[in-house]
This record gives C-alpha cells, structure tokens and sequence, in this order.
C-alpha cells in the first residue's frame, strides 16, 4: 500500500493519441472522483461527459474567442503578450479523444446562515467562506479521478483557466441541473510518447514546517 508511484509519474499531458477511451474505464474514473472527500460530505460535484469532436473543437473556438477579448482589454503591449502567449495552455483539451467537464453547486454552510441572520459584520462572513468548501471538494474529485487516470495509463490535464468562457461553454454544452455551474475541465486520453517532463516542484522546505 506504500506505493506512490502513481503519484510520482501523474504529470499534465497536452499530447493525446487518437485512441478513443472506452467507456467503462471513463465510468471508473469517475467513480473514483466521487470517492474523494468533500466538505460535510455535500458531495457537491456533477460530471458531463464530453468525446463529440466537433463540439470540442467549437469549445476551443469559444475560448480562444474569450481570451483574445480579454487581451485587448490589456493596458500595454507587454500585458497582452503575455496573456496571449499562455492561450495554447487554455485550449489544448482541443486534441484530447474526452473532455471531462466538472461543475459543482453551492457548498451550503449552516454557520453563514445563522451568523448572516444575527448581522454578522462582512469581514466575519468573509472569513467563513474564504476556504472555498466548494472548490476544495471539487479539487480533491478531480485529483484522484488523475490520480486513477495515471494508473489505468492515461494522460490528463487538469484545467481552470478555460472557464473565463464559462457561460458561453455552459450553453454550449446545453447540461442544466439547478444550482449547477462549470468549475473546470479534464482533458483525458491515451498520451503520446516522449510528453514533456514533469516541471520541477518547489523545495520541501521551502513549503514545510513543523512545529513541535
């Protein structure tokens, strides 16, 4: 059980091969992201499913759309460079066989009603909600559905900045569930060989400390 390889080798893959994912390994995935914890087990994560080619590729285009905008609102030329030079990163689920789309709904917190109810000042209510419950819960979905993924020898790559875009995707892809709004993506697929590395991670100690 000391085995963390598949820790170890996850790495975010931008390179697929065509192979299509069967669906039975994509159901496992998934199950596997609805074992993660989540906060008062709200469980609050839907997944859609996403292999039609030229709706991927239409999603792509929406993104594109939606960070060129952006660019031209930058104040100086540098500023728009370099936000226009990451845009491969937000669209690359474009060459992916499956897009894993995550939405999530509102994480529901008991303290923020009764506090808001007794006029709560905002900084208190602030500093309820700034852990983010909801995100937290999808993140640790997400991380072992990658998690499962390197296991079973796919690639994926876990992806928010798309969701700049996210009202035109969400209408795109036409899924409703009340309450439910898209709060990343995760292209999946065979990988290609010889993906790039794994980027360097920070030194341990300069993110680790005990205290005793």
């Amino acid at each position: 059980m000391r085995n963390l390889d598949l820790i170890y080798n996850r790495k975010s893959i931008r390179q697929f091969k065509n192979d299509a994912v069967p669906k039975e390994d994509i159901i496992e995935l998934i199950k596997a992201g609805t074992s993660a914890p989540s906060p008062k087990h709200q469980q609050n994560w839907h997944f859609v499913i996403l292999q039609n080619k030229d709706i991927i590729n239409e999603m792509a285009d929406i993104v594109t759309k939606s960070h060129e905008n952006i660019g031209k609102l930058a104040k100086n030329e540098k500023d728009f460079k370099k936000h226009m030079s990451v845009i491969n990163y937000y669209t690359c689920f474009k060459d992916a066989p499956v897009v894993i789309l995550v939405y999530s709904c509102e994480y529901k917190m008991i303290e923020y009603k009764i506090l808001k109810e007794n006029n709560a000042p905002k900084e208190i209510l602030d500093v309820l909600v700034s852990p983010q419950s909801a995100a937290q819960g999808i993140g640790a979905a997400v991380q072992n559905i990658l998690l499962a993924a390197t296991e079973m020898g796919y690639g994926t790559c876990y992806m928010t900045g798309p969701t700049h875009a996210k009202k035109e995707i969400e209408n795109l892809i036409g899924f409703e569930k009340e309450g439910y709004e898209l709060m990343s993506m995760i292209s999946l697929g065979v990988p290609e060989e010889n993906t790039p590395p794994k980027p360097p991670r920070k030194p341990l100690e300069d993110v680790l400390t005990f205290i005793e």
